[in-house]
């Protein structure tokens, strides 16, 4: 994280001067300094570290308080010039509080003059994360909380409304103990050491910043290492480590799991995230083996009680895009051929040129020819093409959602595809008045994929069955986990819902027809299974969720990586005469993205493979 700053714009009226004052008194118990507009007199600090604008003190008088930082940044490009970690020093100062952005914390700064030095050489001790100290701050435990952020969430990070509440106008007291960003708050421009320190990821930037967890109690730790978003909890314990204060560069070639060297650096807030500093950049020690998961051990047979179906976001998929060799081994390999596979962010054949190309034929045959020519299986595909630049995506590239099928097991049940602006219904049989084709319901899918639905049958006549292809507004727009609004602004969360209800709605009518009807509804719902969109989802289709009927492991439900945490955006459900018949074996998410080096990355989510039964009923 480039570490940068420009003059504030918070502090400039000044009140009456303090005197002899400590680091603590500056710093307070909450999220705003009590001190803040106001000058003061013979503050004494200890110098830690130096940055590019400024250094950073800590008190020679620390109270045993663990709601105050003992430590506080001085923002000055010139008062540093001859100082070094280890001095004493004794100045005077204005305190501000500064933030680029509205939707940021405050920062708590010093703007020093009369800077004395008083002493030199004295040891400067880093507090150790995930133990108690023994008077250097203080005596506080210094392991972070692991499931709630704020006091205002209301224990529910992602609880649905959003931004109910800000910490810039609450300013509440900290509790270190229970809340996260209380904890990093409360060692604000702190010098620590975090040990035993695991990668979340792959950077998160081309800076190289990295999320990162230590040696202290963790939640939602899955097998690879990391940490798995689970319900209420997003991983407050986390980290993110910034540009080193050396000016040497933290590697680039992180990935989930990897172990890193100890990190000694600064705790800042910086661009919506707290963030440890290292006085150098950490380097990696180990891995994780192997570097990619094995196959699926699920296979097609091609039987309609042993359809295998899969899901898989391909991220922007272009012609001759460099990945096709990657996504061919996924599907050929990883997920066993399936007989059918949902495929979202299929782009037009012209890329992101916007050109009012919308065809996706040259993208989709490419891919479906070398699938043949890796596995022999003559893969054949189906997709409605949008109106030019209504779905969302980048511009131009009009992504949508496709199938690919094995025709030697499955095809179209009487075939009669519809148009972009076509919008589908369920009609007596049950059966649909285009097939395949597209659920909409304007405004709820503006700027958004249209849910692409099929009806199906198995070669033997034996199997029917109806697949919901999603893909629903995306997050953007979202605020940081660590920002002031609380709770956290759930970008797309009203256009979700809404498009829960749509959907939802859609498959209720196929099974209010026909309870024994196979449905499944797979793809990038953009949301997590707890959250209020997908909960809306499940009780109004009358679906279930195949992590929960396969019992898979909470902290193993993951598909992508995300700022701190492993999460859930892809999903796949079944209609009740698909799940009873559904075992542990019978589903697996495959990560041959989030745990696999840059160079073998073939997009940001992974993909999840089902053995199915869709037999007539």
């Amino acid at each position: 994280m480039k570490f940068f700053h420009s003059l504030p714009t918070v502090g400039l009226l000044l009140a009456p001067c303090a005197s002899a004052i400590t680091v603590a008194e500056i710093t307070g118990n909450k999220y705003l300094s009590p001190l803040s507009r106001s000058t003061f007199t013979n503050l004494t600090g200890l110098v830690t570290a130096k940055g590019p604008n400024g250094l950073w003190i800590r008190s020679t008088r620390p109270d045993d308080n663990e709601q105050t930082s003992e430590s506080v940044y001085l923002f000055s490009r010139t008062v540093g010039a001859n100082l070094t970690a280890g001095d004493i020093i004794k100045l005077d100062g204005s305190v501000t509080e500064y933030r680029s952005s509205n939707v940021y914390l405050y920062l708590t700064e010093v703007i020093p003059r009369n800077v004395q030095l008083v002493s030199k050489g004295n040891p400067v001790t880093p507090v150790v994360l995930g133990a108690r100290t023994s008077g250097i701050i203080g005596n506080k435990d210094v392991s972070p909380p692991t499931e709630q952020y704020s006091g205002l969430d209301n224990g529910d990070v992602f609880g649905f409304p959003n931004n109910v509440s800000r910490i810039s106008q609450v300013n509440p007291q900290l509790d270190p103990a229970r809340y996260g960003m209380d904890f990093w708050e409360s060692l604000s421009g702190e010098l620590v050491t975090i040990s035993g320190v695991t990668a979340l990821g792959r950077p998160a930037n081309t800076f190289g910043d990295q999320w990162v967890y230590g040696n202290w109690s963790v939640t939602g730790k899955n097998s690879r290492g990391g940490l798995t978003v689970t319900d209420r909890d997003s991983n407050p314990e986390t980290i993110i480590v910034g540009s080193p204060l050396d000016g040497t560069r933290n590697p680039n070639t992180t990935k989930l799991g990897d172990s890193l060297t100890d990190i000694t650096g600064i705790v800042q807030y910086n661009f919506g995230f707290y963030s440890i500093l290292p006085l150098t950049a950490p380097s990696v020690q180990s891995s994780q083996s192997p570097a990619l998961p094995p196959p699926a051990t699920i296979k097609s047979k091609g039987r309609c009680n042993a359809l295998s179906v899969a899901d898989y976001n391909i991220e922007n998929f272009t012609p001759g895009n460099s990945r096709i060799p990657l996504v061919v081994e996924h599907i050929a390999t990883y997920l066993g051929a399936p007989s059918i596979v949902f495929l979202q962010e299929i782009q037009d054949d012209s890329g992101a040129t916007n050109n009012g190309v919308v065809d996706a034929n040259l993208t989709l045959s490419g891919l479906t020819q070398a699938l043949q020519t890796r596995t022999g299986i003559p893969y054949d595909f189906v997709d409605v093409d949008p109106v030019n630049n209504a779905d969302g995506g980048q511009p131009g590239g009009n992504i949508r959602n496709a199938y690919l099928f094995n025709p030697k097991e499955v095809r179209l049940y009487k075939p009669n595809p519809g148009s972009s602006t076509d919008a589908n219904a369920v009609l007596p049989g049950p059966t649909l008045r285009f097939n395949p084709g597209r659920i909409d319901a304007p405004p709820v899918f503006t700027s958004s994929r249209k849910p692409l639905v099929a009806q199906w049958e198995t070669l033997d006549g034996k199997g029917n069955f109806f697949t919901v292809n999603v893909h629903w507004t995306s997050k953007g727009g979202s605020t940081s986990l660590q920002g002031d609004p609380r709770p956290p602004v759930n970008g797309g969360i009203e256009n979700r819902n809404a498009q829960a209800n749509v959907t939802g709605s859609f498959i209720a009518q196929i099974l209010a027809q026909d309870k024994n009807a196979a449905v499944i509804a797979a793809g990038d719902f953009n949301e997590f299974a707890t959250v209020e969109p997908l909960e809306r989802f499940v009780q109004i289709s009358g679906l279930q969720d195949l992590d929960v009927v396969s019992d898979t492991p909470v902290v193993e439900r993951y598909t992508y990586t995300f700022g701190s945490s492993q999460q859930q955006l892809d999903h796949m459900y079944v209609s009740p005469s698909v799940a009873k018949h559904v075992g542990k074996k019978d589903f697996e998410h495959v990560h041959v993205n989030t745990w696999a080096a840059e160079e073998n990355v073939a997009s940001d989510h992974d993909p999840t493979v089902a053995s199915l039964n869709v037999c007539k009923r």
